[in-house]
């Protein structure tokens, strides 16, 4: 089983034991020009932090609702729960990082605007990094130092992960802890006596964390620990001293955080797992067909990185770890709800693979067929690389920049430019008159003013519309009826398609045009939404 093991990660790129003496030589040189992962660490994270302050658009509301808003409730006592955290599926030991964020900004006197909307992503830039540095280090454990380093400049010039992997999305952690995990089990490995005993506990306890913040990495970790059961010679003591007390404890941990939190006994992952996957609850938000994964989403994050992806998964015939990608994005398919962000962990891992097959281009045959090192160690990129490279750069850099600078980039500046309003008095409540969950909310505003947005929480009785499709079947109908027993507000935030249909309300009810915020150039799951609007209520 273990020379199987072998043989199967053996290729041009990994092959140590039987290397003739010049390619000794090679593997020598390569080891002079490696990079120490501190100094990897140091210049991730200094581009991660440039990664974080680029992100000025809106991805998914989770990234706010479901962590920030939570997280501004923790540490100062207002911000909106939305209905998951009222039926217990979502677990407090994601927000409470940021909570924690908040409290160390407030007592430095630091909770202004500009820090409230950017520490957040610069936090999470740090946990970004410690990603990056991991996919590095994987990716040397299993091809070598030239093969982690185009590995790394996939990672980095990835437009999917440069759009995503600083939003404070759960996915965001999970797919961090996925990277440092992997790196410690065993199964994956060509030397597995290489690592210490310690090593599978701790990428137990971080897999379990994993699981602990988003109870769907398990679909990840059931591959893995079979895979480790299958291999290991030890599985009884694999079941019984690692999973089992690793499991519990940090579980168990995490189970009695969010009693603390929630003030009852609440079980998240069955919850969870109950509600998106037994009762497949999350078709309530839209469904795909079983193959857009593959067809689609996951091709989409690849980008022009595909073809080298697969040439690389054959290249390097590295089955398990390709398996994994296939694994996930399997049974993920098999779910009616879909979303880019679900497949988010395993991007990396196709990405180290478009690095092997960068990393294959970069050796050059000499005419006596021998191995010879890559021109570009002497700063010169021989023309069958330079291409690529250079194909890569040319379609990932402009999508990376119009999707973090660009692209409904509105529903972040009208909040950010509310947040400054409202320290001079001028903002008094809001009303959101737009698709529900569609801007940040409290975790940006930062001030206990009465806002309202339209409910878009499932009912439990089938057929019933929920308050948010209700306006955009009707936003005439539903404004002028909702109109009769409002309490007026301030000011008024919605979209440009449904301000045209508003005109003649919002003048009646004396609103006019304060500002007016770039949206989108091209609609994506609705009519377009060009701009967002901000009306206020005139005499103020």
């Amino acid at each position: 089983m273990r020379q199987r093991h072998r043989a199967e990660v053996s290729s041009p790129l990994t092959q140590n034991s039987d290397l003739s003496d010049s390619e000794q030589t090679e593997k020598s040189h390569n080891s002079d020009y490696s990079f120490s992962p501190r100094k990897v660490f140091a210049f991730c994270l200094a581009f991660r932090v440039v990664n974080a302050l680029l992100v000025q658009t809106y991805f998914n509301p989770d990234e706010h609702w479901q962590a920030l808003e939570v997280a501004h409730r923790i540490a100062f006592g207002y911000g909106h729960l939305t209905w998951e955290w009222k039926k217990g599926i979502r677990s407090y030991s994601h927000p409470l990082l940021f909570a924690l964020l908040y409290k160390v900004l407030a007592f430095l006197g630091l909770d202004i605007p500009w820090f409230m909307i950017k520490a957040p992503r610069l936090f999470q830039s740090l946990f970004s990094a410690v990603g990056d540095l991991y996919l590095y280090k994987l990716s040397v454990l299993l091809f070598g130092n030239r093969v982690a380093k185009w590995a790394l400049f996939s990672q980095l010039t990835n437009w999917f992960m440069f759009f995503c992997t600083t939003r404070t999305l759960s996915n965001s952690m999970e797919t961090v802890l996925t990277l440092v995990s992997l790196y410690y089990w065993p199964c994956l490995q060509s030397s597995p006596k290489k690592l210490t005993s310690m090593s599978r506990k701790f990428g137990l306890a971080i897999a379990a964390l994993a699981c602990a913040i988003r109870p769907t990495s398990a679909i990840i970790w059931l591959y893995i620990g079979l895979l480790e059961l299958f291999l290991t010679q030890e599985r009884l003591k694999f079941i019984f001293l690692d999973v089992a007390p690793i499991g519990v404890l940090v579980l168990g941990l995490t189970w009695v955080f969010d009693r603390l939190m929630y003030g009852s006994w609440i079980l998240v992952p069955h919850n969870f797992l109950k509600f998106n996957f037994l009762s497949s609850g999350g078709d309530y938000y839209g469904t795909h067909k079983w193959h857009w994964y593959f067809s689609q989403g996951f091709i989409v994050m690849l980008f022009s990185f595909l073809p080298f992806s697969i040439a690389g998964i054959m290249q390097s015939k590295q089955w398990k770890l390709s398996g994994l990608i296939a694994w996930v994005l399997g049974l993920y398919s098999l779910l009616g709800h879909k979303e880019f962000r679900f497949v988010l962990p395993v991007l990396p891992i196709a990405l180290m693979f478009s690095g092997y097959s960068l990393a294959a281009i970069s050796i050059r045959n000499s005419p006596n067929g021998k191995r010879k090192e890559s021109s570009s160690v002497s700063g010169k990129w021989p023309p069958k690389l330079r291409l690529p490279v250079l194909f890569l750069l040319a379609t990932n850099i402009p999508m990376a920049l119009y999707m973090n600078l660009i692209h409904q980039r509105g529903s972040e500046d009208v909040m950010n430019h509310l947040s400054k309003e409202v320290l001079y008095g001028k903002v008094k409540s809001i009303l959101f008159l737009m698709p529900c969950h569609a801007t940040p909310y409290y975790s940006t505003l930062h001030r206990d003013i009465p806002m309202r947005f339209l409910d878009c929480s499932p009912s439990e009785d089938k057929g019933v519309i929920d308050e948010s499709d209700r306006f955009m079947m009707d936003p005439v109908g539903f404004a002028s009826e909702y109109a009769k027993n409002w309490s007026i507000p301030s000011h008024i935030v919605l979209f440009e398609s449904e301000e045209k249909l508003l005109k003649d309300f919002l003048e009646t009810h004396s609103y006019r045009e304060e500002k007016r915020f770039f949206h989108a150039h091209f609609k994506v799951d609705r009519d377009l939404q060009a701009s967002v609007a901000m009306y206020a209520l005139t005499g103020q």
